[in-house]
This record gives C-alpha cells, structure tokens and sequence, in this order.
C-alpha cells in the first residue's frame, strides 16, 4: 500500500525583526497574518501627513482578513513590528485552495462576499434606516432591527464536595466555637474562591474568555499606562469597575509615579480602594500572570438594566443556605462520620458585547 506524503502546510512561518514592515499601505492585501508572538504597530497618516498609531496588536492578534473575502483588498495602514516578532502567513490562494474541498468553507466565504457593506453597520447587522433634519412630508423611512434568532444558552456551571465530620467532633467539640459551623464555614470559602477563579478563567462562560475581539486592546508600550485605561473606557459607556491582579496593580501605580499622579481612592466593605476616572479597580489574584509577568486587566459595566454582565444563579434550590448554595445532609455511616453535600451553582453572561472589555499582555516586571 502506497503511503502518500502529508499535504504541504499552508500557514507559513515568518520572522521580523523591530522596525520592519510587515504590511505596506496601499499594497496588495493577499494574505491574512496571525501573529504568535511580538507587538505590531498599525500606522496611517495623520491629518498632516505624519505618521498616526492606529492600533496595537500582540500575542493571538490576527490582521488582514479583508484580503480572504475581497481579491481585490489594498491595505489601509502600515503594519511594523515593534519588537521581536513571529508570525504566521495565509495566502488567499491557499485559502481558495481549501475550500474547493471544503463545502462549508465555501458556503461560508460565499455568504461573507454576498453581504451588501452599503445596507450593514460596522458589527455586520442592518442599518436602521431612519430620517433627520427634514422639512415638510417627505416620505419616512421604514426599518427593522437585527435580533439573533438563536440566542446562546447558559447552563449553570456546578462546584461540589462532601464534607466528613466525625460525630465525636459534632458532639464535643461545640463550644466555644461549633466545629461543624465552622468547617462547613471554610468549606464554602473554597467553594466561593473556585467559583470565583471559573468565573474569570472557565471556557465556557468566563470573562477571560468571552471579550469579543474588537474589545481586547494591547498597551502601547507594555506596561498599563492611564493612556492605556482612558482607550479601555472609551471603548464601553457606564464602566461599573476594573478588575486586575495585584501586581498589575502595582505597575499601573508605577506609571502613575513616573507621569507625577495620584489615583483618588474610594472606600469598600472599609477598605480604601484606587479608582481611576471615578472607576474603581478591583484586586483579583484570579486574573492569572503569565511566566512571561504578563497579565490582563478587566473592565465591565454590570446589571442587566444596563445591558452588562451578569451573574446567574438559581434560588430556591432544596436545603440553601445562600442563594444558590446548598448545605445537604447526606447521613451517617457505620464509622459514625457525618457527610455533608455542599453544592453551588454559578454562572456568567455577557449581555451585549461592549459591557466587556480587557487591556491584554500588560507587562508587569518593568521597572526602569
């Protein structure tokens, strides 16, 4: 049986060094890039003909997708690597390539091509048609709105364990201070803690995970500068909080420092907490850093009259000792131990896209 080689790879590798051009403006767009590694400026022009940064772009960014829907797609800026970069290039000839095999790929493409760009806001949904500014009849304009006609269905996420205390302990050991409330105390403390750390990691429904990427900004240069969390703001109205992790903390406080400023504080549950714009930033150690001391930060508008985040959870479950947290007793065995079902269930919902930003790769061991 003859063995056939594998096919060729059709993602190409490719390596630049800082200052090199990537992309030039007004050039052919025939390739989409997919950088794995480094930050990449994207530059325009300015309204007086110098050089505007139009964006940043690092880690798992990727650019150029015009170029898969349009052959003939010219780029709008100039892409240049800021630093050491890696990336990974797909022609749109490949591209085509594949979907002659790929029926779905195809119809995929087809139905991306076939959408008039006159008729569709930036988001790809209908312009509502509407009339301004006119005078005497003329004839109204009739419209509709976009709504998502299968709408994503959460399922609530479950944190359990069996807490085991022995009878002896129980009967004993009460005073002055019960044993069985207080280990079911701590018990609930990790269950809360867990689900607290799967609320911003899960990948399903944490926040980490479900920013669209037109919310995901890179810091200009690295660090988290004000710079960087003003164009966090911009991008949502009614920013509830940041959320970061100690560390970044920290080195925003750094850049404070350097630039002279003092972050006005405010006082939660007795603690004093730094706020930036009248927004407070929240410690969150479940914000992960990474061996590169990079890490993100988080901001949000919540409740859902704001059309925000949200929390979901289910009251009224059998034995709750909290809204949706339940302390279950499950019996004695014959060794006399007392088992105890703690349950909690818990998720997360992203209403519209826009309540959910994050500021990504911040880098946190620069000190100079």
């Amino acid at each position: 049986r003859e063995v056939l080689p594998p096919p060729p790879p059709r993602c190409r590798q490719r390596e630049f060094a800082p200052g090199e051009v990537l992309a030039s403006f007004g050039s052919q767009a025939d390739e989409v890039f997919l950088l794995a590694h480094g930050r990449v400026e994207k530059i325009g022009t300015g309204p007086y003909g110098d050089d505007a940064v139009l964006g940043v772009l690092a880690d798992g960014a990727y650019f150029g997708e015009q170029a898969l829907i349009d052959p003939d797609a010219i780029w709008e800026y100039t892409a240049r690597a800021v630093t050491s970069v890696t990336v990974l290039t797909l022609p749109r000839q490949d591209l085509e390539q594949v979907a002659e095999r790929a029926e779905s790929l195809r119809d995929h493409l087809q139905s991306l091509r076939s959408i008039p760009a006159q008729r569709t806001n930036k988001y790809g949904e209908k312009e509502i048609d509407l009339a301004a500014g006119h005078t005497g009849e003329p004839d109204i304009p009739g419209t509709f709105v976009d709504y998502e006609a299968a709408p994503r269905e959460y399922e609530l996420s479950i944190a359990q364990t069996v807490l085991r205390l022995h009878t002896r302990v129980a009967d004993l050991y009460n005073q002055p201070m019960n044993q069985t409330e207080q280990q079911l105390r701590l018990t609930v403390e990790a269950l809360k803690e867990r689900q607290e750390h799967e609320l911003i990691n899960n990948r399903e429904f944490g926040l980490l995970n479900n920013c669209e990427y037109d919310q995901r900004l890179q810091p200009h240069d690295g660090v988290p500068s004000p710079d960087d969390l003003d164009e966090l703001l911009s991008r949502r109205r009614g920013t509830k909080l940041f959320l970061a992790h100690p560390r970044a903390i920290s080195a925003f406080g750094r850049e404070l420092n350097k630039r002279g400023l003092v972050p006005e504080t405010v006082e939660m549950a007795g603690n004093r907490i730094p706020t930036w714009r009248g927004v407070p930033i929240f410690p969150c150690n479940k914000i992960p850093v990474s061996d590169t001391r990079t890490t993100s930060i988080i901001a949000m508008r919540t409740g859902e009259a704001e059309q925000g985040v949200i929390g979901l959870q289910q009251s009224g479950i059998p034995d709750e000792i909290e809204p949706s947290l339940s302390v279950r007793f499950m019996g004695i065995n014959e060794q006399a131990v007392i088992s105890y079902l703690v349950t909690a269930y818990y998720s997360a919902a992203v209403l519209v896209p826009d309540a959910l930003g994050i500021l990504e790769n911040v880098e946190i061991g620069r000190w100079r």
